[in-house]
């Protein structure tokens, strides 16, 4: 379990979190989006224990595992040789240790890389071992910063399952991203930071029930016809009553959490 209560944090004249709150559940992956500077890696670095926020305080129960957005590992050591360090840090020692390294390296497809050094790996396979460090010792908490960012639709996929099956068991997860599409299929509660501190929370749906989606169509002479609307279903049929002429083209999109996102971000809620 995660909590974050009130969390303030200066640097000079910057403040990076002011008054910062989020509570993540065992068994919750809370999806943490906001623009650069709103203050999520700052968040991190106190979930971590890396850093001591000035006022307000961060409870974690069990074990941290995190995987910082910019690269952080070893060039010159094996896979496996990481592995190991990381698994030893989190507390894992010769039997248990081994069996950790096989048993993350297989769930993040990187079985035939352990004994290749970090260096010569490409850039999707270096991101799944940053990834694997955090997920040695099954630590309670799980912190990603943009674990998928520049990752091959291999990687992606690979990561988004294994973070599925941590939350399965039981971590509590706070994964960071801008790609908001993976929100959705890691079935992610959303919470938006902005100015330092979470200005939304709460299930994906019930941040959008109140957002307008689009209906769009085009008619048979090129003409197009679009409406915002919180209900694009009911809007599209009245429209289509209300045309005597041939339709060429129907599109319906529902509010997405890039909508809900820039929306917070304007103030407007």
């Amino acid at each position: 379990m995660l909590h974050a209560r009130g969390l303030v944090k200066r640097y000079g004249p910057v403040t990076a979190l002011d008054g910062f709150d989020l509570r993540v559940p065992p068994g919750e992956i809370a999806g943490l989006v906001g623009h650069n500077g709103a203050g999520k890696t700052t968040f991190f670095e106190i979930a971590a224990g890396l850093l001591r926020p000035d006022e307000g305080e961060s409870e974690v129960r069990g074990e941290v595992g995190m995987a910082p957005q910019g690269l952080a590992l070893y060039p010159s050591v094996t896979v496996r040789e990481t592995l190991r360090l990381f698994g030893g840090l989190a507390g894992l020692r010769r039997r248990a240790l081994a069996a950790a390294v096989e048993s993350v390296a297989g769930e993040l497809e990187l079985a035939g890389e352990l004994d290749r050094r970090v260096a010569l790996l490409s850039g999707g396979q270096q991101r799944r071992v940053q990834a694997a460090t955090a997920l040695m010792g099954e630590p309670a908490v799980l912190l990603l910063d943009e674990p998928t960012a520049g990752a091959d639709p291999e990687t992606r996929a690979a990561l988004l399952a294994a973070v599925r099956r941590r939350a399965e068991a039981g971590a509590a997860v706070v994964y960071c991203t801008h790609y908001l599409p993976e929100l959705a299929e890691l079935g992610a509660t959303v919470a938006v930071a902005a100015r330092g501190r979470v200005i939304a929370r709460g299930a994906a749906a019930d941040l959008l029930k109140d957002l307008p989606g689009e209906v769009r169509v085009v008619l048979d002479d090129e003409r197009e016809i679009a409406l915002s609307t919180t209900d694009p279903t009911a809007a599209l049929a009245g429209l289509l009553r209300e045309l005597d002429g041939p339709v060429r083209g129907i599109d319906i999109r529902q509010p997405s959490l890039d909508d809900l996102y820039r929306e917070l971000s304007r103030g407007r809620r």
